[in-house]
């Protein structure tokens, strides 16, 4: 996710809170008290005390969230060609804009170069997961699983089946079946990423004919909007099937 601005942590709860927080009310009047005590003017006094509250506000603004580092090359292939992609198209559309005349168009383009650094981030998350699942697969070796189950299959046909021989085909047609969820999970991600991926070049596309005054900043916008969304509820689906990997950096 973009950073959120320092306007978007200020209207927040926590600080809300404190603007109207008794705490802060009784130090902005203690500390007037004792400006007028020490023998300030009365205005001095006041801005005493409102200098003692605001410092009190200040401390319940949320520190703005590290920027995640972008690192591709930790990913094994095919995920790491998509954040690439995605990351050469964004590059892309910045270029456009900077070349773009200083003006509406300029700026409006500039905003949706922001929104879309969200999209690049979820890209990110969702190719760092993906290489997870792989890995997970590759771990499970469900290859190797499909022959065991075939010999305990073939034990039991042989000479009966025994608790043990049961319990190991149980558990290894569990495995199997994880492992066809997770190749599904796996493939489908591929399929979208390689998909969202495409549309991004499609808006770079896009991008070019807006900054000539050739296309609408409206559509681009909702196309932009949408491409963004969809990758942010495909990282939430697969966020939902377990752990994402750890930021890096």
């Amino acid at each position: 996710m973009a950073r959120l601005s320092f306007r978007d942590r200020f209207f927040t709860a926590p600080v809300a809170r404190a603007v109207m927080s008794p705490v802060g009310i009784v130090l902005f009047g203690a500390a007037t008290a004792v400006g007028i005590v020490a023998g300030a003017p009365i205005v001095a006094a006041v801005g005493l005390g409102a200098a003692v509250w605001a410092g009190k506000v200040a401390l319940a603004v949320p520190k703005g969230q590290k920027s995640e580092r972008i690192d591709p090359f930790v990913l094994s292939e095919p995920w790491r060609g998509y954040v690439q992609s995605a990351q050469t198209a964004k590059l892309r559309f910045d270029r456009t804009v900077q070349g773009t005349r200083p003006g509406p168009i300029r700026d409006r383009l500039a905003g949706l170069s922001d929104r879309l650094d969200e999209g690049i981030a979820d890209c990110w998350r969702i190719a760092s997961r993906g290489d997870d699942i792989d890995g997970a697969l590759a771990h499970l070796n469900p290859t190797e699983a499909e022959l065991e189950l075939a010999e305990a299959r073939r034990q039991i046909t042989a000479r009966g089946a025994t608790p043990a021989l049961e319990s190991t085909v149980a558990s290894l047609e569990a495995q199997l079946a994880s492992a066809q969820r997770m190749q599904a999970v796996s493939q489908d991600t591929r399929d979208r990423l390689r998909l969202l991926d495409a549309r991004l070049d499609e808006l770079v596309a896009r991008s070019a004919e807006v900054s000539v005054g050739a296309g609408d900043t409206g559509g681009l916008s909702d196309e932009v909007d949408g491409v963004v969304t969809e990758l942010e509820a495909l990282r939430l689906a697969l966020e939902e099937t377990g752990g994402s990997r750890p930021a890096t950096g």
